[in-house]
């Protein structure tokens, strides 16, 4: 196969590393907005690289973007015009009708897609999906989740970034349908902010908290931050009649007990993203591969995103007009 790569940033190169080592993949050809970044990339890979992320779409099997979020939606939109199957980081584009024009697009060409929700390829999220459909946590009654960054963004990226629930917790709202296989109904969100200025000048929140009423009635809350000095702290706790589990509860967990001669956990808390998920990226991308191929479903598909980001958007809402929103209010038929 031969795979064109738009973006070559720390996730995009690793992505690249990622495909180049498949068994399935002859050529990778990478592009970048500095086509001297692209260059050097590729030089260090032993792959090839072009001076405009358009010529990466020339003679090759299928895309991978991961691009800055702006440029999302038109390359994705590009790959669905020229029939190649295409993976794409969240988010599809910045907001609900982008995403949906994106979608209509992907629909209309038939392309095989996958987004970048990467949590769906961690062995700890995937435990706890079976355990719940194998019966052995009985029935579900409650999900706590938990995304924490130990330190914020920089001033600059915040007013593009759409915002905590958007760019952060649409990964919770994800994971949360997939592991648990039910949609959101309802939400109601909060935030604060404690930090810096520029996220209340971008209309944005640097700590977060929402309710959220599962189609079941079962209750689901999220909390997040900007400002975890402990370390960057991602987890899920599903508790049922018979069982309650903790993804991402392990040594390098971002809490201290308070308990008397309880030393867990014993190792460093990771820092930031790339530490705690990189298994999860390059499965991703080796799972993209099966897809671009025709041996696999997409796992997480463009109209997967979207239903994520409609309980973002309702989030959003919530959290700016102080009530509990349905997600049925912000959806566009």
């Amino acid at each position: 196969m031969r795979i064109g790569l738009v973006g070559v940033g720390r996730i995009g190169a690793s992505h690249a590393q990622v495909v180049r080592d498949h068994p399935d993949v002859g050529d990778v050809v990478v592009a970048d907005v500095d086509a001297a970044r692209a260059a050097k990339v590729a030089a260090e890979l032993g792959i090839r690289a072009v001076d405009t992320p358009e010529a990466a779409y020339r003679d090759v099997d299928a895309i991978v973007i991961a691009a800055a979020t702006s440029a999302h939606a038109e390359l994705i939109i590009s790959a669905a015009r020229q029939g190649l199957p295409v993976f794409c980081e969240k988010p599809v584009a910045p907001d609900v009708a982008g995403t949906v024009r994106v979608v209509d697009e992907i629909e209309r060409a038939g392309i095989p897609n996958q987004i970048g929700f990467m949590r769906r390829f961690d062995t700890g999220y995937a435990a706890a999906r079976e355990a719940l459909r194998s019966g052995a946590l009985g029935e579900l009654r409650r999900v706590h989740m938990v995304t924490a960054d130990a330190e914020p963004p920089p001033a600059a990226y915040v007013p593009h970034s759409g915002g905590i629930f958007r760019d952060c917790h649409v990964h919770d709202f994800d994971i949360l349908r997939w592991v648990t296989g039910r949609e959101v109904a309802e939400i109601y969100a909060l935030g604060a902010n404690r930090g810096a200025s520029y996220f209340a000048e971008a209309n944005d929140v640097d700590e977060s908290a929402a309710l959220l009423t599962l189609d079941d009635g079962t209750i689901a809350t999220a909390q997040g931050s900007r400002y975890n000095g402990a370390g960057y702290d991602v987890r899920m706790e599903l508790a049922g009649t018979e069982a309650t589990y903790a993804v991402g509860l392990d040594d390098h967990t971002a809490v201290v007990s308070a308990e008397s001669g309880v030393s867990f956990p014993g190792g460093e808390p990771y820092r930031e993203f790339w530490s705690r998920f990189l298994p999860a990226y390059q499965a991703e991308i080796n799972t993209f591969i099966e897809v671009a191929a025709g041996r696999q479903a997409s796992p997480c598909t463009a109209a997967d995103a979207l239903e994520s980001f409609y309980v973002a958007e309702a989030a959003t809402r919530s959290r700016t007009e102080h009530r509990p929103v349905r997600v049925e209010e912000v959806r566009i038929a």
